[in-house]
This record gives C-alpha cells, sequence and structure tokens, in this order.
C-alpha cells in the first residue's frame, strides 16, 4: 500500500496531498446582466421572437442568445439546491439533502461535487468524510481512497475516522508480510488519537492483532510478549470505556507468564489504573451532553451531523458553557501527568480542543480558548493558524478577528493587521446592506399595506404595534445616512441596523487605535480618512479621532479635534448623542464661550422631548461653575419649553451636588418615609407617598388620590406582592420566585435618597412617573377583585400584611411532596404528647433563609 511507505516512525503523517476538485460551473457560460428580466418578459410574450423572424426582422445576437437559453431546460433538483447552498451555506437540511439527491443519481463525479462542497464548508466532518470514502473502497478506486486518507487523517482527531481507516488498511494488506505495514498503521493511529476514551475498541484490537501474531522461535515469542505488554501498560493508564476489561486481561496475561512479576506489574500499575478509573467516571459526566445522539437518517447511509447556525437561546448558551466547563477540566491535568509526561498531556488537550472546534464551529468563543491555551504551550504558528481557520467558518466574528489583529500586531506583521481590518470591514459592509435591503423591503410593504387597506383581518393589532414604535422614536436619534427613509418615518428594523451600525463603527475604531499605536498620527489620519468616505460610519468615530487628536497631538491638538467635532456636526447634527458628547468636551477643555455658542446653536434644532437632555446638561454646567443670575435666566427659558415641570424641581437641582439631594431627603420625607415599616394596622406606604408626591408635582392632570379605605376582603395577590417592596424603583424589578428579600430592595431608602449618576437627566421626572405609575397600578387591580366565597373572604381578610412576614420562603413544591408522603398515626393508636415547647427567647429571633426541613430538621446549610 502506497500509504504504508510513506509513514516512516510514529510520529510521521500521512504525505499532504492537494485537493483535485473540479471547478463546477452551472451555466457553462457567462450570464448576461438582464437575463433573468429578459427571460420573464419572453416567458409573457412567447411568440414576440417568432414573429419577428417571420416578418423578415433579423435578431441581434443578444435576443439570439436569450432565445437558446430560453430553449434549454430548467436546472435540475441538484443544481438548483447547490446554488441555493452558495448563498446560504450553514444551512444542515439542505446539505443533507443535496448528499441523498447525488447519491440518489449514483453520478461518481456528482457525488464528488458535492461531498467536496460540503466538506468545506464543514472541515473534519467525520462521518461525511466516511459516507465518501465509502464510493471508493471497490478495487479499481483504491487510489483516490489512499489519497482521501492522507487529506482527512493529518487533522482528524475522531475516533470512527481512524477506525474506518485501520479497518481498510487490514482489508487490503493480507499477507503476513504486511504485518508489519499493519502494526506501524495502528501505532501512528494511537498517536494520534489513543488518549480518547473511544479509542479502547481500538487499543483491544491492536492487543487481538498482535496475539494472533505467528512465531517460530524464542527470541520471537519473547517480542511478542515485550510487545503485547507494552501496550497493555499503555492503554490501563487511559481513561477508556474499556479499561477495566484491558486490566482484567492485562492481569491473566502477567499471572500466565510469571505470578511473581506480575505481582510486581500490576502493583506498580495500580495507582494509575485506578486514577484512570476515577477520570472515567468524571469524563463521562463532563460528555454526556456535549455529544446528544444525532438526529435520524433519511437514507441508508449513516447520518451526518453538521452544526447549525447558533441562536444563543437558552440551550445553546448552556452547551457552550458545558463546553467551557470541560475544556477548563481537561486544562487542569485531571490525569495528573508528571513533567516527563508534558507531551502526552499537550497531545490530549490538543485533541479534545480540535474535536470543540469541529463540534462548536460557529461559537467563536470556543476557537479563542483553543488559540490561548495553543499560545500558552508556546505553539504561536499553530495558534494562529486556528484563529485564521476559526475566521474563515465565523466572517463576521468581532472576538476572533480583533483577536488575530492583535496577534499579528505583536508580531509587527502590519501588513496582515491592514489586511485583517480591511478585509472584516468589507463582510460587515456587505451584512449592513443586506439589512437595509430587508428593512426597507419590510417597510415598503408596511406602507403599501397600510395606504391600500389591503391588510388581513389579524393585520391592524400588529401594525397597530408597529405605528406605536414609530410614535416613540423621537427618542433615537436620526442619522444622515438614512437619507432615504423621511425623519418621521422609522422602517421596523431600524433600531437593529442601527446597533450593527454602532457596530460597525466600532472596527473603525479599533483600526485607527492600531494605526496611532504601530504608525504614526499621519496614518491615523489617512485611516480615519477612509472611514469619513463610508456611509455607514457612525458619529463615534468622529469623536475617538478628536479625543485621539487632542490626548496623542501635544502641538495643536485641541484645534484638531474641534475641526473633527465641527465636521462630524455636518453629518450628525440631528444625533442628540454627538452633540451632547460635543458640547461635554468643549466643557472639559475650559472653552466656554465654544461651548455656549454650540448650545445656542443646535438648541433649537431639536423637538423639546428630544431637546431635554441638551438642557439638563447645559444647567448643571451653568449650575455649578456660571453665575447666579445665568442659572436664573436659564431656568425661566426651560420652564418655557417644559411648563409641566415644578418649580422646586429646578431649585433642588441646583442644590444638588454628586447626586445628594437633602432637600428630597429631609425637607420632602423621602428618607424617612423610607425608613417607615408598613404594620398590618397602618395605613398603606404608597398611600403615604402619594401625598408627598402630589405636594411637589403640579399634577392638574391627575386626580387626588383617594383616601384610606379598610382592607377588602377579596385578595389582590399582585398587589400583596407589590406592598412587599415599597421603594421608588420601577416595579419591573421584582425579586425572583421562592428567593427571600432582600434588606436594601425592603428599605431602599434607609440611610438617605438614592444614589445617582451625577446629572443623570431628568431624574425627578423618573421618580414621578414611576410613582405615578405604580399608584395607576394599585388602583387599576382595586377594580379588578376576585370573588370567594364568603367564608374564604372572611378568612384572608384576616390574614396579616405581607410585610410582617420577615420568615423563611417555604418551597411550595417540597412543602406539598411534604405534606403527600407525610405518615398520619392511626386513630386507633395512641399518639405521643409533644414536647412542651421551649421557652422564648428574649428579642426577635433573627429570620431563617435556610430550606425548610420538616418537622425536626434543624437548621439546614443555605443556598
Amino acid at each position: 500500500m502506497s500509504e504504508q511507505q510513506d509513514i516512516q516512525n510514529d510520529g510521521d503523517t500521512p504525505t499532504e496531498i492537494a485537493s483535485q476538485d473540479a471547478v463546477y460551473n452551472p451555466n457553462g457560460d457567462k450570464t448576461q446582466p438582464a437575463e433573468e428580466i429578459l427571460n420573464v418578459l419572453n416567458a409573457l410574450n412567447p411568440r414576440a421572437i417568432s414573429n419577428a423572424a417571420q416578418n423578415g426582422h433579423e435578431l441581434d445576437p443578444a435576443q439570439q442568445e436569450i432565445s437558446q437559453d430560453s430553449q434549454q431546460e430548467p436546472p435540475s433538483e441538484w443544481h438548483a439546491l447547490r446554488d441555493k447552498l452558495r448563498e446560504h451555506i450553514q444551512d444542515p437540511e439542505g446539505w443533507n439533502k443535496l448528499v441523498d439527491i447525488a447519491e440518489n443519481a449514483g453520478d461518481l463525479e456528482q457525488i464528488k461535487q458535492t461531498y467536496e462542497a460540503l466538506l468545506e464548508t464543514y472541515p473534519n466532518t467525520s462521518s461525511a468524510q466516511i459516507a465518501y470514502l465509502n464510493h471508493f473502497l471497490s478495487p479499481g478506486l483504491f487510489q483516490y481512497a489512499e489519497e482521501l486518507f492522507k487529506r482527512f487523517l493529518r487533522t482528524s482527531p475522531l475516533v470512527d475516522l481512524w477506525k474506518f481507516y485501520l479497518t481498510y488498511v487490514r482489508r487490503v494488506n493480507t499477507s503476513p508480510s504486511s504485518r508489519e505495514a499493519v502494526s506501524r498503521a495502528y501505532e501512528f493511529a494511537l498517536n494520534r488519537i489513543g488518549q480518547d476514551k473511544d479509542s479502547g475498541d481500538i487499543w483491544y484490537d491492536y492487543i487481538q492483532f498482535l496475539k494472533a501474531g505467528e512465531t517460530t522461535t524464542t527470541w520471537e515469542e519473547q517480542q511478542k510478549m515485550d510487545a503485547l505488554r507494552k501496550v497493555y501498560h499503555r492503554a490501563v493508564q487511559i481513561p477508556l470505556e474499556n479499561v477495566e476489561k484491558l486490566w482484567s486481561e492485562l492481569e491473566t496475561f502477567e499471572n500466565s507468564l510469571n505470578k511473581i512479576t506480575a505481582k510486581k506489574f500490576m502493583s506498580d500499575l495500580s495507582p494509575s489504573y485506578m486514577q484512570a478509573r476515577t477520570v472515567l467516571r468524571q469524563l463521562q459526566r463532563h460528555l454526556g451532553p456535549l455529544f446528544p445522539p444525532p438526529p435520524p437518517s433519511s437514507s441508508s447511509r449513516p447520518p451526518i451531523y453538521l452544526p447549525p447556525a447558533p441562536t444563543f437561546n437558552a440551550a445553546e448558551r448552556a452547551l457552550v458553557g458545558s463546553w467551557k466547563t470541560y475544556l477548563k477540566w481537561e486544562e487542569s491535568n485531571p490525569l495528573e501527568f508528571e513533567e516527563k509526561d508534558k507531551a502526552t498531556m499537550i497531545s490530549r488537550i490538543q485533541g479534545v480542543y480540535r474535536k470543540a472546534i469541529i463540534r462548536m464551529r460557529y461559537y467563536s468563543e470556543i476557537w479563542y480558548m483553543a488559540f490561548v491555551w495553543t499560545s500558552s504551550i508556546g505553539k504561536q504558528e499553530e495558534a494562529l493558524n486556528i484563529l485564521k481557520a476559526g475566521m474563515e467558518a465565523n466572517p463576521s466574528s468581532f472576538l476572533l478577528h480583533f483577536a488575530f489583529a492583535e496577534a499579528q500586531e505583536g508580531r509587527k506583521e502590519q501588513g496582515e493587521v491592514t489586511a485583517t481590518f480591511d478585509k472584516f470591514l468589507d463582510t460587515l459592509r456587505v451584512d449592513l446592506e443586506e439589512l437595509e435591503s430587508r428593512v426597507n423591503s419590510a417597510n415598503s410593504s408596511f406602507s403599501s399595506d397600510a395606504s391600500a387597506r389591503t391588510a388581513p383581518a389579524g393585520a391592524p393589532n400588529a401594525y397597530g404595534t408597529l405605528t406605536a414604535a414609530f410614535t416613540e422614536a423621537g427618542t433615537v436619534s436620526n442619522s444622515s445616512s438614512f437619507a432615504t427613509q423621511p425623519a418621521d418615518e422609522k422602517p421596523p428594523k431600524s433600531k437593529e441596523l442601527q446597533e450593527r451600525r454602532t457596530e460597525y463603527g466600532l472596527v473603525w475604531i479599533m483600526y485607527i487605535r492600531y494605526a496611532r499605536r504601530a504608525h504614526d498620527l499621519k496614518t491615523f489620519r489617512a485611516v480615519f480618512a477612509k472611514a469619513r468616505k463610508d456611509r455607514w460610519t457612525p458619529w463615534e468615530v468622529y469623536e475617538a479621532a478628536a479625543l485621539m487628536e487632542y490626548h496623542c497631538n501635544k502641538d495643536g491638538g485641541m484645534g484638531v479635534a474641534s475641526r473633527i467635532f465641527e465636521k462630524g456636526l455636518e453629518s450628525f447634527g440631528d444625533e442628540i448623542e454627538f452633540v451632547l458628547r460635543y458640547l461635554g468636551f468643549l466643557i472639559s477643555v475650559n472653552d466656554d464661550n465654544n461651548a455656549r455658542a454650540l448650545f445656542e446653536r443646535v438648541i433649537q434644532t431639536f423637538p423639546p422631548e428630544r431637546a431635554r437632555p441638551l438642557w439638563e446638561r447645559w444647567a448643571r454646567y451653568e449650575y455649578q461653575f456660571g453665575d447666579l443670575e445665568a442659572a436664573q435666566k436659564l431656568e425661566k427659558r426651560i420652564a418655557e419649553v417644559y411648563p409641566t415641570d415644578p418649580p422646586i424641581k429646578r431649585f433642588a437641582q441646583r442644590h444638588t451636588y454628586l447626586g445628594t439631594d437633602a432637600i428630597a431627603a429631609r425637607d420632602l420625607g423621602f428618607a424617612m418615609a423610607g425608613r417607615q415599616q408598613v404594620g398590618p394596622g397602618s395605613s398603606s406606604f404608597i398611600e403615604k407617598r402619594t401625598d408627598s408626591l402630589v405636594s411637589i408635582t403640579s399634577t392638574a392632570h391627575i386626580q387626588p388620590p383617594q383616601p384610606p379605605q379598610k382592607r377588602q376582603p377579596s385578595p389582590d395577590l399582585k398587589r400583596r406582592e407589590d406592598s412587599v417592596k415599597p421603594d421608588f424603583a420601577p416595579p419591573a424589578k421584582r425579586p425572583r420566585p421562592l428567593s427571600p428579600l432582600r434588606d436594601r430592595d425592603r428599605d431602599r431608602f434607609s440611610d438617605g435618597p438614592a444614589r445617582k449618576r451625577f446629572g443623570s437627566p431628568a431624574g425627578w421626572e423618573k421618580e414621578r412617573d414611576r410613582e405615578l405609575h405604580t399608584i395607576k397600578r394599585d388602583r387599576e387591580h382595586d377594580d379588578k377583585s376576585s370573588t370567594l366565597p364568603a367564608v374564604l373572604s372572611w378568612f384572608v381578610g384576616q390574614l396579616p400584611n405581607p410585610a410582617s412576614f420577615d420568615g423563611p420562603i417555604f418551597r411550595t413544591d417540597d412543602l406539598m411532596t411534604l405534606l403527600r408522603n407525610a405518615v398520619i398515626p392511626s386513630a386507633t393508636r395512641r399518639a405521643t404528647p409533644p414536647p412542651p415547647p421551649p421557652a422564648p427567647p428574649r428579642g426577635r429571633p433573627p429570620p431563617d433563609y435556610g430550606p425548610y426541613q420538616g418537622p425536626g430538621g434543624g437548621r439546614g446549610r443555605r443556598y
């Protein structure tokens, strides 16, 4: 066999042979740009060409070519599906269907093209490789099969492919003179995947192969026994699935030779064997959830598992977490390899990582872990190859591209870094354009449905939701890059498009950072000039470039930064965030004249609902560093723009620093009210808080609160849950089910008002809106009373307020299980009187938040 001659020693690898893939062109000629449109027109008027010919008109060459194309047969199912998979390669079901079509057709050339294309998209997929090889295991095709083996085995860590390879080797090497070639093939396989727990069958087959060898002399017999002992001793120290069986056979083998030496050998190997058994049990627990059974195959061949595109749902995130845990466990050296066996440990972990990136091909985090570990053992070239393969599999991965660019920058490979950024930007730009086209088409279909009134009966609800989302888009900034859409009409997915555009700008920012670090400011400016010409560049790139000029250019950097901000203002003048950043920059560099001019220039360009952050930012500046007269004038202007704001709010904000609002905490009683606890006989804290809220706000449009009433007998579960947490937090933030309430959630304002980020816009409005929302919600719940029988209503009405309970939180499922399994004594049996209750301790005992353990369970550990 030609392959065996290439193997010189245990560490050799099969010779690499270039792939001889046939380039496939489905049409065989160049397609005209307008061919598809003209074909449709010809289909609508099939007699146009014939009529023209009958009338004596000659057809030009383009029309003749179209006529010929229209007479061709439509593409086959295989061709149509192959074209579809070229555009959407991450389609496991489509690839399996393409394989089925090719194999059912029986065309060997088409089978080659199918499997080559599949393995280009999903490299090292052993099930596909085995199915591919099965077509070339007949006499006359062995040479092509051996070429495929040389390609596949070089990088494959999967045991099933190696088993298939060894089966092929034993099939073509049947003569006694070829036993040495088979033995070398076994050693070659075990050196590659012998540490895998599923390789136990290969170890066992190798041992049986050695036992079957014939000997004619005592020396040959001794050599055979030594070879068997060596293989046995290697196998029983590995956590294989059949390690116990191999240990039992080794013991029988040694005792058959010499019981005295057998005792010594078994004693020396026993610690390693016990360690392997222990690790095997841990390994089985780790690998259980990582390799679920493959889906059933629709044909006679075994199923081909292809990793799908990730959706990052809960199950997939859990799977990624399981893989990370397993990989970290393998890195921790659970087999306790010594320093002399470090090469074996590295080979084992390397095989694990290779399996991980095959199975989790579209998860960049796994690729990055493989890169970090490979770099840590000093294999820098191999680590870079891992990143390259990961970027091919995940062309839109920020993690892998940034890691590769940084690694190449450390190696002073500046050309590689530049090419990486340029290629990555091109990929993201294509994704953005595709997303924009989808958004525009969805928006146009939405507009046509709304104008033509052709939406189905169930559509108005969905469209009403979209319309409501559009009306809330006042807080979302509009970019001049989106000039195709009117300012007041946003496509349904404009938020996603804006987020993707911001991420795209992050790549430009990393690019200009690299240019400044690795080269100089001149190169950085050249990269920034390229970014300015890109229609997808967001305002963040302008800000990053301006700040870089300011901090890195010690000679006139401030002037250049201001010019960059001004240039960005031409394109992003309607971006409230960019204007805020520009204003903050001018204030930070103490350029108060330009800051004031900028504020006056832009404040009139925004409607009041969007301009509030600008008013708040400039007001903070005036309050801290301006004079009283300027602050009062500014407050007068703000009152004209926002007439519903209470005067006390502005006054209190003027006397606030770093979130410390003593007026709200002391004069308005927020701190004291927060420390008050709600008792069974006291009025509701929310009702008390409502009075103070109404007194400090101008609420002409708000109904006054109702006077306190006696608790209704009908329970309202939601209201009872809400009353446990009487604070100013949003209603959506509730304690998790079955978990005890935290003290800071019970009494948030025990030590003063809530700390906020300094200068947060509209802080009082947020608190007021939360309060009013809570009041409105409670009133709605009061109106929705439940109907219960009179006895239950009376009983529920006697229950204390939920806030008075500070004991343990019982798990209802455990409590019901306890009651269901409780042993109730018989009525005829005399019950033992219970022991007297212990004397109550002085003071209130601390609450026990541990799990309920049943009668006499005592205190369990907390969890």
